[in-house]
């Protein structure tokens, strides 16, 4: 399957067999929430503040690039944050481990191993969220203050800060709940959480607009090479993007004046060479988190853009605040 299902995104009469379920998820989602909100499921409070990011459908909105903006700000304002994160597609993440800059992405995961190679702050995984912040303490007791990357519905975890992030363009597709569309949660539950960022399209009110911005391509046999758009003039391109939404990382290759040949690929993907083969190609356009799971096969003609996430310095400003001891 490529990418997320058509029918989360349109009302088809598929959706007559598959309302009555995700009627049910949603009363199970709703009595497994109050279970936590009336302590009769244990949860864990942290000696720290836990700042969680995360959306309330799925695939993939734009939360890493949110999550290392929103570290480097506080690093920047003298705080020491740490990330901790499930390690969705690793093989590593039963028990609490760091993540090294030289970890493969197959072991950690795609997204842990991106933020790792950042070298903004330790980054550590575990399926056990509590156990990985407490593990990780233990080694940094220097930190302050803790990102839970994708951590909005493990409720284990006490948090103090709740960022909800949504895709602009998609939204919440046909505003189901699993399986018929794309909701984890309900529409309402942003109404409960401290910031709603938009990434991409428009925001509304009481939202925080974000943007991806990238300029410049890094090699990566050779991350001392940089190239801009302009480089690739007369070129030909082909792009891959793994990600939540494909789309958004071919249209921003267009804004640059780029015209790709474009191949999107499931959010988490694990590549072989052969799919990367293309005999016509000059460069072979990536993401960051693409990138992360193609380095022991990369060719001189693998070349990755470095996207940042641009938000308002008000949301770490409101963060901090509702932190600040």
């Amino acid at each position: 399957m490529r990418g997320l299902p058509d029918y989360w995104y349109r009302l088809a009469p598929l959706h007559c067999l598959l309302y009555p379920i995700s009627l049910i998820f949603r009363a199970l989602v709703a009595l497994r929430r109050l279970g936590y909100r009336l302590h009769l499921f244990p949860s864990v409070k942290l000696p720290i503040p836990v700042i969680v990011v995360g959306n309330i459908s799925v695939g993939g909105t734009g939360k890493t690039p949110l999550t290392l903006s929103l570290v480097q700000q506080m690093v920047a304002q003298g705080w020491h944050p740490a990330v901790i994160s499930r390690g969705y597609g690793g093989t590593d993440g039963k028990m609490p481990r760091a993540v090294r800059v030289d970890d493969l992405a197959q072991e950690v995961g795609d997204e842990p191993l991106l933020m790792a190679q950042r070298k903004l702050c330790p980054v550590w995984i575990g399926r056990d969220r509590p156990a990985c912040a407490h593990a990780l303490l233990r080694v940094h007791p220097e930190c302050d203050v803790i990102f839970s990357d994708d951590g909005l519905q493990h409720y284990r975890l006490q948090r103090d800060v709740e960022i909800a992030v949504v895709d602009g363009t998609r939204r919440f597709g046909n505003g189901l709940m699993l399986p018929a569309g794309p909701l984890r949660e309900p529409i309402s539950r942003l109404q409960q959480v401290d910031a709603v960022v938009v990434n991409g399209g428009a925001a509304r009110d009481g939202e925080f607009a974000m943007q991806l911005a990238g300029t410049h391509f890094y090699n990566l046999l050779n991350p001392d090479l940089i190239k801009t758009a302009g480089d690739f003039t007369g070129q030909h391109l082909h792009a891959i993007a793994g990600i939540g939404h494909p789309q958004r990382f071919f249209a921003l290759l267009q804004q640059l004046g780029l015209q790709c040949i474009p191949h999107a690929f499931p959010d988490h993907h694990v590549y072989t060479p052969s799919e990367l083969s293309f005999a016509d190609t000059d460069a072979l356009l990536m993401t960051e988190k693409d990138a992360v799971k193609c380095g022991a096969f990369a060719s001189e003609k693998y070349w990755v853009l470095r996207v940042d996430a641009q938000v308002s310095p008000a949301l770490a400003q409101l963060i901090i605040k509702k932190v600040a001891p």
